[in-house]
């Protein structure tokens, strides 16, 4: 299982395929690689070197304490790629994996070829996973998943465990609820400065989707796509997802 180490934390990567790179982002407390691993991800690596990466305190990469707010996990992306690609990449976020690939996109506009936001959230603090869960004792946290969200998580026994104890570390022992809560807005005016194509994909009854309309208002190169389907539309329909994602890469 490949590690690369970076900003103290050892980050659990895979790297697919051969060609133009892709590095794609899961989204927050429930998220990890698999994300994009068992839906996306196999088919663009047929035409694209893809990194995945599970983020700091998700999946297999070390827990941390702190560091959740957008301007440490942007630098944990830009890290990564620094030992990825030395071309321009595209990007491809889900939920607040998508802010984090925005934020790189605002702060290095010249490594950036293209760009999926996938239901992001603005402001930050209105992401939807946080305001489920931060509230919620950790054994009502299944319970409250969305139903595509319950069926890619660990079925029982020991990997069920751990998985609540990860969501129980984030919640109770580290900053990321307070840094989420402090993570401001981004204003139209940054948003407008992007040079880049951007794909915003929303679902179709995500209550994100509003946001995918004021990206489209605020960003020039930018064109919104609906799926159908709520937040988690990347598990609800991966094969329209993952179409969408296709065409607009190798546009």
């Amino acid at each position: 299982m490949p590690f690369t180490s970076v900003n103290g934390l050892r980050f659990h990567t895979e790297a697919l395929g051969s060609g133009p790179p892709v590095a794609m982002l899961h989204g927050l407390l429930v998220g990890n690689l698999a994300l994009w691993y068992f839906t996306a991800a196999p088919a663009l690596a047929r035409s694209h070197r893809v990194l995945l990466y599970d983020l700091r305190g998700h999946g297999r990469t070390d827990r941390s304490l702190d560091g959740y707010d957008l301007a440490t996990m942007t630098r944990d992306l830009a890290c990564l790629l620094e030992g990825f690609d030395a071309r321009p990449v595209s990007l491809v976020g889900h939920s607040y994996g998508a802010l984090i690939a925005l934020s790189y996109a605002l702060l290095r506009p010249e490594r950036v070829a293209r760009l999926v936001l996938a239901d992001a959230p603005l402001p930050p603090s209105r992401a939807e996973e946080v305001s489920a869960f931060v509230a919620l004792p950790p054994q009502e946290m299944a319970k409250a998943l969305p139903e595509p969200v319950r069926r890619s998580l660990p079925g029982g026994g020991r990997r069920s465990v751990r998985f609540l104890q990860a969501l129980e570390f984030l919640i109770a022992r580290t900053s990321f609820p307070r840094d989420i809560v402090a993570e401001p807005d981004l204003p139209d005016s940054a948003l407008a400065q992007l040079s880049c194509e951007v794909l915003c994909l929303y679902g179709e009854s995500s209550l994100c989707r509003p946001v995918g309309e004021r990206l489209l208002r605020a960003i020039p190169k930018s064109k919104l796509v609906l799926v159908p389907g709520g937040h988690y539309f990347p598990l609800e329909a991966p094969e329209l997802t993952t179409a969408h994602l296709l065409e607009f890469l190798n546009g």
